[in-house]
């Protein structure tokens, strides 16, 4: 029974000593004029879904939840949304050429066709962030007509 108290006490050190592990925050006062939303003029109601479903882990400013400023939720927070920038950061849309920006596109409709985004792990918590058939075929239609015009 020591040895349980003896455990449980060195974890609870070690879970209130990573709190103070500093974290970095995606964070930006601006919208760059490189912005997907921007560049393109998009109507409102894309650019809400856009924002609400995508903007979080895709952008330069993320909208944090009380949460992740608790560690090690902090951490896989920090990693997600680095992840997702590099793969696709809006806030920088115009800086990508034609050829990359078609082929952002076209992963984006994969994507949303094959429900692989938004992430599960992140419509669990953030409900509004789920598409609905007719939300993601009006993204959908939007993406396509983008397509068209880069060519």
């Amino acid at each position: 029974m020591k040895i349980a108290k003896i455990i449980v006490l060195i974890l609870l050190v070690g879970f209130v000593g990573i709190q103070i592990v500093p974290t970095d925050f995606n964070q930006s006062d601006t919208v760059p004029k490189t912005d997907f939303l921007l560049v393109n003029n998009t109507s409102e109601n894309i650019s809400t879904l856009l924002q609400e479903s995508c903007y979080d882990c895709h952008s330069n400013n993320t909208r944090y939840p009380w949460y992740n400023k608790v560690q090690p939720v902090a951490w896989f927070l920090e990693n997600h949304i680095k992840d997702g920038k590099e793969e696709l950061n809006f806030n920088e849309w115009d800086t990508y050429t034609n050829r990359r920006k078609n082929s952002k596109l076209k992963s984006i409709i994969s994507q949303i066709k094959d429900d692989e985004m938004p992430l599960a792990s992140y419509t669990l918590i953030h409900k509004d962030a789920e598409l609905s058939k007719p939300e993601k075929t009006l993204i959908i239609d939007y993406i396509n007509n983008l397509k068209e015009k880069l060519k």
